[in-house]
């Protein structure tokens, strides 16, 4: 609401500069003619009319009529303003110059001081002042009409084109932001529910290690609950977070697995979007770590420039040999892939390739 008061505001303001500089230019050159005084009140006149005509089509026929596809209505109301006008312009016109023609003829006209002594006195009976030639009238009043005409609603097409365009991209925007809200909620109950699942896990194996999660646990979902919904956090933040969750996820990996993680110390603590590469690390380590077998997760995140760069490599192991019955429905991916194509449609890269034995992630991102 404000911001259509704000628009609003500067649309009246447009109009109103617009409107000193069509009065003020003839105004400026009028007064220098030797009669001047007594035609700038004409000049008022003829203004007066133009705006009429531009407000009347401008206000009232436009959005009246041809913005609601009355087009037949509206080219006769157009025909039927312009001639109206006419009529009344051309009674005003005459009346003005019989005005200002009697002043001549009585020598009451207003002549400047310094045009008085190179004009030649005044014929027996005055100056006699002639209204112009009713072709040259209607000519100039027919161009003047039409262009005011075509501009107002030139003017008006252009002005709704551009509040459609920007209530589309705010529609759009509303749209994105929907959608990443409701991607990010599903990301964060499938990171806890895997979370947990851990956590069981562990305190069958270790009581003590899983009084650890627990409290390592907590830490995440305060950042989840708290930190991630300010907006977009830090970049460390969000190493940390993933830190922990792989500190987390350590408690109950086995020698068997190798892991590998290699963070930047050294970068640019920009701000992006939370959770980006979290659901590829929770995806290595529920499906790529087993107690039966080696198997190994490598993390790698770097930045250069303007370009994160992460990836993510993990061994492929069957759900029978990491302990499970069947294979999970897998939604963290999917979400993970569709938040970065609202986030950075045009900026970003993600490369997922798959062998029989190792699933590697490549995510790139512009962050400029």
């Amino acid at each position: 609401m404000k911001k259509k008061i704000e628009g609003n505001k500067i649309t009246i303001l447009l109009h109103f500069l617009a409107w000193v500089v069509i009065i003020g230019i003839p105004l400026y050159y009028i007064r220098r003619w030797p009669f001047g005084k007594d035609f700038i009140w004409i000049n008022y006149l003829n203004t007066l009319i133009s705006g009429m005509i531009f407000y009347v089509n401008y206000l009232i026929l436009v959005p009246g009529l041809f913005f609601r596809t009355k087009r037949y209505r509206y080219y006769l109301s157009v025909l039927a303003l312009i001639v109206l006008f006419y009529f009344v312009s051309d009674i005003a016109n005459k009346k003005a110059f019989s005005f200002v023609t009697e002043k001549a003829r009585s020598g009451q006209v207003d002549i400047k001081p310094e045009e008085r002594g190179r004009m030649m006195p005044p014929p027996p009976g005055g100056l006699r002042l002639r209204f112009p030639s009713r072709h040259i009238y209607l000519f100039n009043y027919g161009f003047n009409s039409v262009f005011l005409i075509f501009f107002s609603l030139g003017l008006r097409v252009f002005e709704r084109n551009s509040k459609i365009e920007k209530l589309q991209k705010e529609t759009e925007q509303e749209k994105l932001r929907s959608e990443l809200a409701f991607l990010k909620s599903q990301i964060s109950p499938h990171f806890f529910f895997n979370t947990l699942n851990n956590i069981y896990s562990l305190i069958s194996i270790n009581a003590e290690d899983s009084k650890k999660a627990v409290l390592k646990l907590s830490k995440l979902m305060r950042y989840l609950l708290y930190e991630s919904e300010q907006g977009t956090p830090r970049l460390s933040t969000e190493i940390d977070f993933m830190q922990n969750y792989i500190d987390l996820m350590k408690l109950r990996m086995s020698d068997k697995v190798d892991l590998s993680v290699d963070f930047p110390e050294v970068f640019d603590d920009v701000s992006i979007p939370p959770l980006l590469f979290v659901p590829y690390i929770e995806n290595a380590f529920k499906h790529g770590i087993s107690y039966r077998e080696k198997s190994f997760i490598a993390i790698r995140l770097e930045q250069e420039g303007q370009l994160l760069k992460f990836t993510c490599k993990n061994s492929i192991i069957a759900p029978a040999a990491r302990g499970e019955n069947r294979e999970g429905p897998g939604i963290g991916l999917e979400n993970a892939a569709k938040r970065l194509n609202l986030l950075f449609p045009s900026r970003h890269e993600l490369k997922i390739s798959k062998t029989d034995k190792v699933f590697e992630v490549f995510v790139q991102i512009d962050i400029q």
